[in-house]
């Protein structure tokens, strides 16, 4: 009996996040370009022009790969700091409820994000602790200690555009969620919070730009 209403119970959560993401898809205002990989070499034109350029895959074992692209009129020096501003990403990332800096030991630091994950009415509260390293202000990788993720792992990538005094910058992540979750329904969710990440980063980077500036 408990088998049988487990069942039915997958069945409806199934058919519920269908519709949600069958709506979203039908409502997406922020425009995002998807394009493939080999492609991504000739695309800083479309970046340029501030697009958010994201490719989406499937990776063995129910993995979802996330890539993301974007243009940043600032340094690689100052994406670096926005990004590895752990204790504020809470103040300047959308969805993150709650974030910070646990440890650092020079070469790596730990820090956690607390942040809420979903779709319309298809929510959900994540929490994760992470290791972070890397060479600054070039590429910074990051895995997961503990949270809500089976797979969490991935790196940014900083390039500097010196006819631009800017960055192009790329982000890299395989994610599998513990939590039951179809990969339909990750991708989505991927599809509009990277882009919204990213271009957080960007308004981050470029508004700290400012002040330094307005000095010169």
């Amino acid at each position: 009996m408990h088998s049988s209403f487990r069942k039915v119970y997958r069945s409806v959560v199934l058919l519920v996040v269908i519709v949600i993401v069958f709506l979203s898809n039908m409502t997406l205002a922020q425009p995002i370009e998807t394009v493939s990989s080999d492609s991504l070499a000739i695309e800083h034109e479309k970046l340029l022009r501030g697009e958010v350029l994201v490719v989406l895959s499937d990776l063995p074992d129910g993995v979802t790969g996330v890539e993301g692209h974007i243009y940043i009129a600032a340094p690689p020096k100052k994406v670096w700091e926005v990004i590895t501003d752990y204790d504020n990403h809470k103040k300047f990332v959308p969805n993150i409820l709650d974030s910070g800096l646990i440890s650092d030991n020079g070469s790596e630091k730990v820090m956690f994000e607390k942040g809420k994950s979903g779709i319309l009415f298809f929510k959900k509260t994540v929490n994760i602790k992470m290791k972070v390293w890397g060479e600054a202000p070039k590429r910074l990788y990051f895995q997961q200690i503990t949270g809500d993720f089976t797979v969490y792992h991935g790196e940014w990538i900083l390039e500097d555009y010196p006819q631009g005094a800017g960055t192009f910058l790329t982000y890299k992540a395989a994610v599998k969620p513990s939590f039951f979750a179809p990969r339909f329904a990750v991708k989505n969710i991927q599809k509009h919070d990277c882009p919204s990440m990213m271009s957080a980063m960007k308004k981050q980077a470029e508004t700290s730009l400012l002040p330094e500036l307005k000095k010169e």
